[in-house]
């Protein structure tokens, strides 16, 4: 049975988007989730594999860590979606806010590597590790300066990485900027944000799909970030 594929911070957006392109390419897939909806339900009735996982303590991480390697003793690739967006305004607790990204965007991360290169290594293919960063790892951000520090230092990861777990493993990172835009957004909003890349549109989950499918079918990429941005960084 070809080892599986783990998908962190599965539910929705881009993660769900890539869950379902698996799935559909055949691949055994495990997700994990924070907030059950019915979408994981869905990838359930699909094949996918599902546990719920709450990455912002050491002792969840532990324990889902556990569980991944209890569901099978290679994995053909891991992908790290899990996030959380909260923004320096509406914590009161700022200490608490900056654990909180770094373990979720960069601490879980790092130990389920650490605890899945056995399981990577032994795949019966050339594995692959995808972090999923962010446009404001590079640019810093006002509103939310320690989710932005925490995708920077997953994107060291990616580099630290890539040399640890090399040949056997290919770690990459995809850097997305606006991709979707969320429920409510109202048209004002969405005219201002199309005017901030090149390209001024906003292509959908689609584009981190086909960066995955890039970075999984290559056989010479690592150590790189893929910059999902519409040519954001050149306005």
């Amino acid at each position: 049975m070809n080892s599986p594929v783990l998908i962190t911070g599965a539910s929705q957006r881009l993660g769900l988007a890539m869950a379902e392109s698996l799935l559909e390419q055949d691949h055994r897939v495990v997700v994990t989730y924070r907030t059950h909806r019915s979408s994981i339900s869905k990838l359930e009735e699909k094949g996918a594999t599902v546990l719920q996982a709450d990455f912002s303590t050491e002792a969840a991480i532990d324990r889902a860590i556990d569980e991944i390697k209890a569901i099978s003793k290679t994995y053909r690739g891991i992908i790290h979606n899990a996030s959380d967006w909260a923004q320096e305004k509406d914590s009161s607790n700022k200490q608490d806010l900056m654990e909180r990204m770094m373990m979720i965007h960069a601490v879980a991360p790092y130990r389920i590597n650490l605890a899945l290169e056995e399981a990577l290594c032994g795949c019966e293919v050339q594995a692959d590790i995808i972090h999923m960063t962010d446009y404001v790892q590079d640019t810093g951000s006002e509103k939310h300066m320690a989710y932005a520090a925490s995708k920077a230092a997953l994107q060291n990861l990616t580099l630290s990485f890539a040399k640890k777990l090399a040949p056997q493993v290919k770690v990459n990172s995809i850097a997305p900027a606006l991709l979707m835009f969320n429920e409510g957004d109202d048209d004002a909003y969405k005219q201002k944000a199309l005017k901030k890349s090149l390209l001024e549109m906003v292509p959908g989950a689609k584009e981190a799909v086909k960066a995955m499918n890039y970075l999984f079918d290559s056989d010479y990429v690592t150590g790189q970030t893929l910059h999902l941005n519409g040519g954001r960084h050149l306005k």
